[in-house]
């Protein structure tokens, strides 16, 4: 019986973890004024007919916090990758210099940064309901599971433990992204 509760809570908590893994996945593409490559992790080029993640066709560096730099390993694939950057709507200007793409990351605008910190509080939002998606499931397993009313208690409070962890955990996340997209 009580490895039966143990299932149900690793489960939950396995969840609550892929909640914040995500979380912190989908702050990466917000960017916060600082050149990095992963800014340009959604970017697709045409590489001998098919799209290719840009990162298979060209090392992508950031040299400082308002350039990127982009060796293609091919020179052949500059024209693909600066159209490649100009579709994936990035606001970024591409240019080159027969050799590689360089892009100047331009500062941030204050009402920009105010939309990019709404953008991460709904990528928050949306952790912390992934978070209360799994306690309920939890919750209803136990409800389920034929054990006493005392473990049932026991292992909700748990769950409820957990839940209140990973919401914490999804707030000092998002306080460090949002001080990192205000500061200047």
């Amino acid at each position: 019986m009580e490895e039966e509760i143990e299932l149900i809570i690793d489960s939950a908590e396995e969840g609550m973890q892929n909640a914040i893994a995500h979380l912190r996945k989908q702050l990466l593409n917000i960017r916060a004024g600082k050149a990095s490559p992963s800014m340009l992790g959604s970017v697709m080029v045409e590489y001998y007919g098919s799209q290719t993640p840009l990162n298979q066709v060209a090392n992508v560096n950031a040299p400082d916090a308002r350039t990127i730099s982009i060796q293609p390993f091919e020179k052949g694939t500059i024209p693909n990758i600066e159209k490649g950057i100009l579709l994936a709507n990035l606001g970024f200007n591409p240019m080159n210099n027969g050799e590689s793409v360089i892009i100047s990351v331009p500062p941030l605008t204050e009402e920009r940064r105010k939309q990019l910190v709404k953008q991460a509080k709904g990528e928050a939002e949306d952790a912390k309901i992934g978070v209360r998606n799994d306690r309920k499931t939890a919750n209803n397993e136990l409800k389920k599971a034929e054990v006493s009313e005392d473990l049932q208690k026991n292992a909700e409070a748990e769950v409820q433990e957990l839940t209140d962890k990973y919401i914490a955990k999804i707030e000092e996340i998002l306080e460090a992204k949002e001080k990192e997209i205000m500061t200047i």
